[in-house]
């Protein structure tokens, strides 16, 4: 027996087995977390090459994470840097800010092989994580059948994009994200949950999302209390993704 919930605008539905742990219930109660089932949003144009060079450049006081040259601003790694770009060399580990950040602008450009090296969420899989823990997925879209709160422009594994802006394999692709970091009282309870806005090849595809904790895998997992500030860091998913123009600033 499944307990039957109805989509937005009952065009479709979702199916939740009854008796599910409530944690591999994604937000709003109509899904699973990193369900295959659930449908992908509509398809977007992305803006043009001019706009999308325009809104890249850093604004002052915006600190150089990546300018094309070296890591000097990251722990140290074994990430190749060539040709104004970062390569990740499978299975090294994630790339590690030096520096630590709260709430934050982030604008960073990244690029999946033209021809997939993989399927689903082995398709040019890596993430962005604010604070090590709040991710924004990077992966290739292009003819790639994972699950919606998976694919590039999704909070991973609580909400999908609003519509799927990403441009076809091979191609550049350019993040814009507001990150919110989570409050806490003194008991470690959070009272302001973490919120993301983004954009993906300059369309909106989140729009002040309040996450439900730290990212998970398949389930939901609840807020710890944490510092102010955390590093920021790039997905080493065993995938080759490269990484061009990343620049962060502080939002009050």
């Amino acid at each position: 027996m499944l307990t039957m919930l109805a989509w937005p605008g009952n065009a479709l539905v979702a199916a939740v087995p009854p008796g599910t742990d409530p944690r591999q219930i994604a937000p709003g109660g109509e899904w699973l977390v990193n369900d295959l089932s659930r449908p992908h949003p509509p398809k977007a144009a992305s803006k043009s090459e001019a706009e999308l060079a325009a809104a890249a450049k850093p604004p002052a006081g915006a600190t150089v994470l990546f300018d094309g040259r070296d890591l000097s601003k990251w722990k140290p790694s074994k990430w190749k840097v060539e040709n104004g770009y970062i390569e990740i060399v499978p299975k090294t580990g994630n790339l590690v800010t030096k520096d630590a950040f709260g709430s934050v602008r982030l604008h960073l450009e990244w690029w999946n092989p033209p021809v997939p090296q993989g399927e689903g969420q082995k398709q040019g899989n890596s993430g962005v994580f604010f604070m090590g823990r709040y991710e924004m997925q990077i992966i290739d879209n292009t003819n790639n059948n994972t699950y919606a709160d998976g694919m590039a422009g999704a909070v991973y594994g609580e909400n999908p994009p609003l519509v799927d802006a990403s441009r076809p394999s091979g191609e550049w692709q350019s993040y814009d994200i507001e990150f919110h970091r989570p409050e806490f009282d003194a008991a470690g309870k959070v009272i302001k949950p973490a919120r993301i806005t983004a954009w993906l090849n300059g369309v909106k595809v989140q729009d002040n999302y309040e996450l439900s904790g730290p990212t998970s895998y398949r389930k939901r997992a609840d807020y710890a209390k944490h510092p102010e500030k955390l590093p920021l860091e790039l997905q080493d998913h065993t995938s080759l993704v490269r990484y061009r123009n990343i620049w962060i600033e502080p939002l009050p």
